[in-house]
């Protein structure tokens, strides 16, 4: 079934995925749920500008009224007004005040309500992935391309958006933040390859394209959800004992195996080192989570 398929009208996105068992519509649900409360915020946003201008406006007016005036009062007048103008101040800031306090306490509902809803949302997702794991095996085709005597390339065969949420699952034990992550090759910066995160689950905009160390950490942080963006994260235990950081990179009809090498990742790979990656897949295929084909030439 579609996503959207079978909709009834005026029901929550988040009671209508729970209606349709598809990670599809259990994801556009999330998202609907996000986009509202960027609405919420916007608006909330919009009412404490215009809160501050109000009261802004309202110190202007009464240091205004207060300036001289010709012919300028004396004594009692000057008095008179001193005080009118003071009462009035104190009544329109405890008003201000008072429309402040009822706008946070709106967007601390709001919060708490998004926050709840996106619980709901990630254990579903979460889940229903699980039991999809229990009984759907990801196909991975794996072909291994010699570049001389002793480096190679390892291409894996372009997968469906279901499998790779189930992948990424199954290789980080996390979600991801967006449904179709693997093939989203956009960037907010020519000049600049494709972000490998998105600004999601706490990753600030200007860490998106963390360096291999730093996003290893991020895939291991313990979060429910992985903010990754066109790349698969896979840590393949070392000889030494401590994993080794992998990712599979989206690039058209594949996805390229490559290696966290220093401050960069390389797709050439030594003998050893994709022996090891191929021999992590084969063990999965063992161990009876993902179906194997392999394309050694």
């Amino acid at each position: 079934m579609k996503a959207g398929s079978g909709r009834t009208a005026g029901a929550s996105p988040l009671a209508r995925a729970f209606g349709l068992e598809t990670l599809e519509a259990a994801y556009e649900a999330w998202r609907e749920v996000e986009l509202a409360h960027v609405a919420e915020a916007e608006r909330l946003a919009d009412e404490r500008r215009r809160l501050s201008q109000q009261g802004d406006f309202l110190v202007g007016t009464v240091r205004a009224a207060a300036g001289p005036v010709a012919p300028a009062p004396k004594g009692r007048v000057l008095a008179r007004r001193g005080g009118e103008l003071g009462a009035f101040l104190k009544q329109a800031e405890a008003q201000l005040d008072s429309a402040r306090a009822a706008l946070e306490l709106r967007a601390a509902k709001a919060d708490a309500a998004y926050a709840q809803a996106a619980a709901t949302a990630t254990a579903a997702i979460r889940e229903r992935a699980g039991r999809f794991l229990e009984r759907v095996r990801p196909r991975l085709s794996l072909a291994v391309r010699p570049l001389g005597p002793s480096r190679f390339v390892l291409h894996v065969a372009r997968v469906k958006p279901d499998e790779a949420v189930l992948l990424l699952v199954l290789f980080t034990g996390r979600i991801p933040s967006r449904y179709d992550f693997l093939f989203d090759d956009s960037t907010d910066d020519v000049l600049l390859p494709p972000p490998a995160l998105y600004p999601d689950a706490g990753v600030p905009g200007d860490a998106v394209r963390p360096g291999p160390k730093a996003l290893a950490d991020r895939v291991r942080d313990g979060g429910d959800v992985l903010p990754v963006k066109g790349h698969l994260p896979v840590f393949v235990p070392g000889s030494a004992g401590a994993p080794v950081f992998y990712r599979l990179l989206q690039r058209g009809p594949v996805m390229e195996v490559e290696i966290a090498d220093g401050d960069a990742f390389r797709n050439a790979l030594t003998k050893e080192e994709a022996e090891a990656f191929s021999g992590h897949l084969l063990r999965l295929k063992l161990e009876g989570r993902v179906d194997l084909e392999l394309e050694a030439g």
